[in-house]
């Protein structure tokens, strides 16, 4: 006897029907991270109104847009179940690079044309780490360390090491241009910078290309199972150069972004830094072993992790604690979501 479908309308779902709690936080892990970014927000403003002033909340606008643009390339590997560790190191070859480039030898090049050659720059480097995960069949972890000592070595041994102090004209106004400008009951003047536009657009295309492309499709598939998405037809070799390159794109622009709203460039710069960006994006939800992760939720970790340190700054709690703070985030990440992989 044939069983016809059940049908269920939202108005119409029994309580036993409707989505727990419980099962809406397992499939959508940022919650968690959602009401811990709330939470510390509203428990920092009560104790210091300051904090929520329009001032504090442009300043970590503008902090979260290299941190951002980094995250939403970790973003794209941890989905299809690799890891990154190089692009902090792309990022600082790139920038300094193109920096050295436009000062010595192309003094009149505009800075849309900088950005894109940073951008396409960081692609390459990129796609040196995709080639090499595929050709030599190793962890994409243990590349991206080699790669990044690599491309550092390159960088300090043949392009230089001295600091970049007097950035080319258009380089230094495009890190003042201002997108709007707050002054504060004290005559503080707060601008947000024209370059905070680069993240969204950024996050709006990898949003895009995750949950709109085949290549979306390839690199969550890869991410479950290699070997299945294999035999679906899912190229391999294809997706790792796709998603290194784009992660490589992604730290080139921060680079140079980096440079601009720093208004120096320094090839020592961004050292250390990988271990924040893989934490906000594991903080947003997304599993080391691959196959989960949302542009919103990442956004939400690189805020969370933006706002602790501002915090902590704020309170005058030294850098040796905010790296204690974030370590202890990351492990109550990892036992969220060991937890929840268990009861599924």
């Amino acid at each position: 006897m044939s069983v016809p479908p059940v049908v269920y309308s939202g108005e119409g779902l029994s309580k036993s029907k409707r989505p727990g709690l419980g099962e809406l936080i397992r499939k959508r892990p940022e919650i968690i991270t959602l009401f811990l970014l709330i939470t510390i927000c509203i428990v920092v403003g009560v104790v210091n109104p300051a904090f929520l002033q329009a001032s504090t909340l442009i300043d970590i606008g503008r902090a979260s847009v290299v941190m951002g643009l980094f995250a939403l390339g970790v973003l794209i590997i941890l989905a299809a179940g690799g890891i990154d560790v190089s692009f902090t190191a792309i990022a600082a070859f790139t920038m300094y690079s193109m920096t050295l480039l436009v000062q010595s030898r192309l003094p009149d090049l505009p800075i849309a044309v900088i950005l894109i050659m940073a951008t396409v720059g960081g692609a390459l480097l990129g796609v040196i780490n995709g080639l090499l995960v595929h050709h030599l069949k190793v962890a994409s972890l243990i590349v991206t360390i080699g790669t990044q000592y690599l491309f550092r070595g390159f960088l300090l041994s043949f392009i230089g090491t001295v600091w970049i102090m007097q950035l080319p004209p258009q380089m230094g106004a495009f890190g003042r241009r201002q997108l709007l400008q707050f002054e504060s009951a004290n005559g503080a003047v707060t601008t947000l910078p024209v370059y905070f536009l680069v993240l969204p657009v950024a996050a709006i295309i990898t949003w895009w290309i995750l949950n709109r492309t085949l290549m979306g499709r390839a690199i969550f598939a890869v991410g479950g199972n290699s070997d299945i998405a294999s035999r679906l037809g899912y190229s391999l070799r294809t997706v790792q150069i796709f998603m290194f390159g784009y992660a490589g794109a992604l730290a080139g622009l921060a680079g140079i972004i980096h440079v601009c709203a720093n208004r120096q460039a320094n090839p020592f710069d961004l050292v250390g830094t990988e271990i924040n960006v893989i934490a906000a994006v594991v903080l947003g939800g997304a599993r080391i072993t691959g196959g989960t992760g949302t542009v919103f939720g990442t956004m939400l970790g690189v805020l969370l992790i933006v706002v602790i340190n501002s915090v902590l700054v704020l309170v005058g709690i030294p850098s040796t604690w905010q790296r204690l703070v974030v370590g202890a985030f990351i492990l109550l990440a990892a036992a969220f979501f060991v937890t929840r992989q268990r009861r599924k």
